[in-house]
């Protein structure tokens, strides 16, 4: 290939990338690095796709490549110090930023992320230590805040962490809200008509919910909860709503609105301040169908199962694993395991024979409430960080939670344990994207737990 074919590749590489056309990119980065392999920057460029495609290990060997090639670029340390942080090598990922802001001090980027990896390594005084000046020093990149606040939520500081958490409508990820009528922020609620509304991913909801009893403490005369569909039944007579509707719809005569991950700012301050978990509500219909479901396996030591969560989550592929890690779990005496799973992810699970050692429990469930109906007839639930872990622990059923290594606040980065959901033991994974270990510790659990 002629340097001038070459340098024509390079540029419809990096146009098919930018114009988000992967699939024709990454053929293209293939191509071209066959003929150009010592190209730092393209080598660095095929590793961020593939860490877009999720391709995490591949994606670590092309950043490598293009260190190798070229340490001293910003651009190169950087995308290789992120894919580092993804998996959980978070000391080299540390090293390559603080490199990088020897270089040039005032890149906020670098200095938010290696707070987040503070907090990856459990390290979150260090982190807040670090991060709290550099908050006033960017006070305009939302990213430091909210490293800041995940890492006080961790250390259950939380009134400060929930000041710093509202960076998160800053942040990228979230759409603010457009709303006729004030949001809350402290004003007396005497009398008042207050709308909770929802946001990001179901467990959050159940999560916070337990807050709710605190507008009501507060004076507010109604408390109206928009609920999403899946979760209204559930949702139905929550402590602390007078109305939950999902189709409620503000309509300018109500006095304030707040939304749902934003009640940790009325009562919680320290872990001592956690209030119980929410109690939800199981119709009548979803414990008959539940019975109808495992009838066959009365006699039996019964574990609802959950493997993955939402897919459309962007850390989704570090906090779940493949159903087939639960099959060693069927060969215990005396088990039978029930999917508690419905999405997109069921089609291999139904495809590879997997569906006649683990019962589909939920394949036709209408909503949560048909889920938490199963999970009270089993005698264990097992779950990835997932919402399912959040219904569990709120209903206060034996619940095992696998743990991902940079595990979501609430859970912390050690112990077996959570102030959150009293009845919950925690299972930590100890390498990034492998789950032997824990699956091998979870196996040995459950041979205990069953034949007790």
């Amino acid at each position: 290939m002629s340097i001038a074919e070459l340098k024509k590749l390079r540029t419809v590489t990096i146009d098919a990338h930018r114009a988000g056309r992967l699939d024709e990119a990454q053929r293209a980065y293939v191509s071209y690095l066959g003929q150009k392999p010592d190209d730092a920057q393209i080598w660095s460029n095929y590793g961020a796709l593939l860490r877009t495609l999720k391709h995490y290990r591949n994606a670590e060997r092309a950043q490598r490549k293009a260190y190798a090639l070229d340490p001293k670029s910003i651009a190169v340390r950087g995308n290789l110090a992120n894919i580092l942080s993804d998996l959980g090598k978070f000391q080299e990922s540390i090293d390559l930023r603080q490199s990088i802001l020897r270089d040039n001090d005032n890149l906020p980027e670098h200095h938010s992320l290696i707070g987040r990896c503070l907090r990856g390594q459990g390290n979150y005084t260090q982190a807040v230590t670090y991060l709290e000046p550099l908050a006033v020093r960017f006070p305009d990149f939302a990213d430091i805040k909210m490293q800041l606040a995940m890492s006080l939520l961790a250390l259950g500081r939380y009134k400060e962490a929930f000041k710093y958490y509202r960076a998160r409508w800053d942040a990228g990820e979230l759409t603010k809200r457009s709303v006729s009528i004030p949001e809350w922020n402290g004003e007396p609620l005497n009398g008042k008509t207050v709308v909770v509304v929802p946001e990001q991913g179901f467990g959050d909801c159940i999560l916070m919910s337990r807050c709710l009893p605190a507008l009501k403490q507060k004076g507010a005369a109604k408390v109206i909860v928009v609920a999403e569909k899946p979760l209204a039944r559930l949702m139905a007579n929550v402590e602390g709503a007078d109305v939950v509707d999902t189709s409620y719809t503000i309509n300018g005569t109500e006095d304030f609105w707040i939304n749902m991950m934003d009640l940790g700012r009325l009562s919680l301050e320290t872990d001592t301040d956690i209030p119980a978990p929410s109690r939800l509500t199981i119709p009548d219909d979803s414990r008959v169908r539940a019975k109808d479901i495992v009838a066959p396996f009365e006699d039996i030591f019964k574990v609802g199962v959950v493997w993955t969560g939402s897919v459309t989550y962007r850390a989704n592929a570090f906090r779940s694993f493949s159903h087939t890690d639960f099959l060693p779990l069927t060969e215990v005496d005396g088990v039978q395991l029930f999917s508690l799973y419905k999405g997109p992810m069921l089609d291999a699970f139904l495809q590879d024979g997997s569906g006649g050692l683990i019962v589909d429990a939920a394949s036709t469930d209408r909503d949560f409430a048909d889920c938490a109906a199963v999970m009270e007839e089993m005698d264990l639930i097992i779950t990835s960080d997932t919402a399912t872990a959040h219904i569990a622990g709120s209903l206060g059923l034996k619940t095992w939670t696998l743990l991902h290594k940079d595990a979501f606040w609430v859970y912390r980065h050690k112990g077996d344990t959570t102030p959150w959901y009293p009845s919950m033991r925690l299972f930590r994974q100890k390498q990034t994207l492998y789950w032997g270990d824990v699956m091998a510790e979870v196996k040995a659990a459950l041979i205990k737990e069953a034949a007790q």
